[in-house]
C-alpha cells in the first residue's frame, strides 16, 4: 500500500475549506485543518506535512507571517499560497517570502489539484536525487546500508538496526544541513504527531560512540537545540 501523503489546509472561509478538504481527500490525500495563522504555525511545528495550502487573509496571524515563520524553522515543506490579491507585486512578495506556488481566488478546482500534485512530486524527486546509494565512507568509518552493517573507527564491524540505518542515511543525504526533528520522526518512525525527541537523541549518542574519535566533542553528528540534527563533513 502506498504511503498516504499529508496536506495542511489553512483557510478560514468555512465553505471553501470544506469543499477543498473533501476534494483533496477524494484524491487520496490525508488533510489536516487550520482556520487561523497561529493554529497553522503550531501544526507545522508539531507535525510533518508533504504540502501546506496557505490562505493569505487569516485571523490571528496573516499567511505571509505564517510563511516566514515556517521558513525560519528550516522547514522546506512545499507551500501553495491562495490569495484574493492578484496583483503581480502580491505574487512576487509571496514567492520572495518562500512560497513555491501562488494561486489567486477564484480558482479552478482542477487546476489547484494539479498544482498540488506537481508540487508534491517535484519535492519527492528532489529528495530522491540526493540519494547516496548503498555504501558510504567517512573518515575511517564505513556503512553498508543494504546489509545494515557498519565498520567503526576501531575497525569493529557492527550490525545496525533498520531505524539506525534509515536515520544515518537521512542525515548523511542532508549533510551540513539541519534536518528538523519532525521530518526525522515522520521519515524514520512514521509518527505524524510527536510526543518526544528523546528517541532520536539516544540514536545520535549511539552514532557518536560508534563513529566519533571523541564522543563528547563530536565532529560528525550534532544536535541543534530546538530545531533538529545535523551530519557535518567539513574538513
Amino acid at each position: 500500500m502506498a504511503e498516504q501523503l499529508s496536506i495542511l489546509l489553512v483557510e478560514d472561509e468555512e465553505n471553501l475549506h470544506d469543499a477543498l478538504k473533501l476534494n483533496l481527500e477524494l484524491e487520496g490525500y490525508e488533510v489536516s485543518s487550520a482556520y487561523d495563522g497561529l493554529a497553522a504555525l503550531k501544526a507545522v511545528q508539531q507535525e510533518y506535512f508533504d504540502l501546506v495550502i496557505l490562505d493569505i487573509m487569516l485571523p490571528e496571524m496573516d499567511g505571509l507571517t505564517v510563511l516566514e515563520g515556517i521558513r525560519i524553522q528550516y522547514n522546506e515543506v512545499p507551500i501553495l499560497i491562495l490569495s484574493a490579491k492578484n496583483s503581480s507585486s502580491d505574487r512576487v512578495m509571496g514567492l520572495k517570502k518562500g512560497a513555491d506556488d501562488y494561486l489567486t481566488k477564484p480558482f479552478n478546482l482542477e487546476e489547484l489539484i494539479l498544482r498540488v500534485h506537481k508540487l508534491i512530486q517535484k519535492n519527492k524527486k528532489l529528495k530522491e536525487k540526493d540519494s547516496i546509494g548503498d555504501f558510504y565512507q567517512f573518515g575511517s568509518n564505513k556503512i553498508d546500508f543494504k546489509a545494515q552493517e557498519a565498520t567503526t573507527k576501531f575497525g569493529e564491524r557492527i550490525q545496525l538496526s533498520k531505524k539506525e540505518a534509515m536515520l544515518l542515511k537521512l542525515l548523511i543525504e542532508n549533510k551540513n544541513e539541519v534536518v528538523p526533528r519532525e521530518k526525522i520522526l515522520q521519515t524514520v518512525w512514521g509518527y505524524n504527531v510527536y510526543p518526544t525527541t528523546r528517541t532520536i537523541d539516544n540514536f545520535i549518542l549511539n552514532f557518536r560512540k560508534y563513529f566519533e574519535e571523541d564522543s563528547r566533542n563530536p565532529r560528525y553528528f550534532h544536535s541543534v537545540r530546538g530545531v533538529g540534527y545535523k551530519y557535518a563533513e567539513n574538513e
